[in-house]
């Protein structure tokens, strides 16, 4: 049985590039959770807090329930569940998980592999990492759902979904000019930009290209905030700022709320702008709420 493949083949519900993460988010808990106590088991009504904190964070837009996953992730092959009445799942609705003690686990199958090859949980873990969310949330996911990883080499995954192109990275800074299009940071060590990425705007994992049109240059806490649906770009290459996002520092107001409605920086004559269609990608499935509207003048 190959359990990496099984992690890569999760059954998740894809319409035109939809994300749909609650099965990867549940599972990634549940390996963090074994890697604290193998034999423990995760009671529906003791840890629906902190999936459905995992889902509004690291999800999408639309506010979904994590009974979902619970229920559905059974038919992978990967995760059990059982209740006061015995074993099997009752389904996905959340006064039943709750009323009749509903609690899930890995399957013996699985964690009797894990046992016997410790490495494999940290490449399962990697797998659903790659596949679902971009580098820039990695670590933070982990620290979430309490995983703790040791480095990995990534030959293993490009089976799974291609290798990354390297030039992108090089092709994107190259277009914006080695500044951040949101704020225009551009700080060096010599010849060295630091601090500046190239970001994708349709995630690689949902089939984003490694395309100038696909990318922007972002200094690391627009792009992280970017990622996590903070920021965005509308459809006149306008920064959005999400009205949920709150901040009452001067530093917060200036270098997020005040970024609401500027046009971008870039990129320079010649490159391709960020594409319409990878901009309403990132509008439907990445950014949260609804944009703030631009400071007065």
């Amino acid at each position: 049985m190959d359990w990496l493949e099984r992690a890569a083949k999760l059954r998740q519900w894809s319409r035109s590039g939809t994300r749909a993460p609650h099965k990867p988010l549940l599972f990634l808990y549940a390996l963090g959770r074994f890697q604290r106590d193998a034999d423990g088991e995760l009671r529906y009504s003791a840890v629906e807090d902190d999936l459905r904190r995992l889902l509004t964070e690291y999800g999408p837009p639309n506010r979904t329930t994590p009974a979902y996953p619970f229920h559905h992730l059974v038919s992978d092959g990967v995760w059990e569940v059982r209740t006061d009445r015995g074993p099997g799942s009752p389904g996905s609705g959340v006064r039943e998980l709750r009323e009749i003690g509903a609690a899930g686990r890995l399957t013996p199958e699985l964690r009797a592999a894990l046992r016997r090859e410790p490495s494999l949980l940290g490449r399962m873990a990697q797998v659903l990492l790659d596949l679902n969310f971009p580098p820039s949330l990695h670590g933070d996911l982990c620290e979430a759902v309490g995983l703790e990883l040791e480095p990995t080499e990534s030959e293993q995954f490009s089976a799974v979904r291609g290798r990354r192109d390297p030039r992108m990275r090089e092709q994107v800074l190259t277009a914006y000019e080695y500044q951040c299009a949101f704020c225009g940071y551009d700080g060096r060590i010599g010849a060295v930009p630091v601090g500046l990425e190239a970001a994708h705007v349709r995630w690689w994992a949902f089939d984003g290209p490694d395309d100038v049109d696909n990318g922007l240059c972002l200094c690391s806490l627009h792009h992280k905030l970017f990622d996590k649906g903070v920021l965005g770009i509308g459809d006149s290459h306008r920064i959005l700022v999400s009205q949920r996002f709150v901040g009452h520092s001067p530093a917060a107001r200036e270098h997020v709320i005040a970024l609401a409605g500027r046009p971008l920086i870039g990129p320079q004559p010649g490159a391709s702008p960020v594409a319409a269609v990878h901009r309403s990608w990132h509008t439907s499935q990445v950014f949260h709420g609804s944009p703030r509207p631009a400071p007065a003048a």
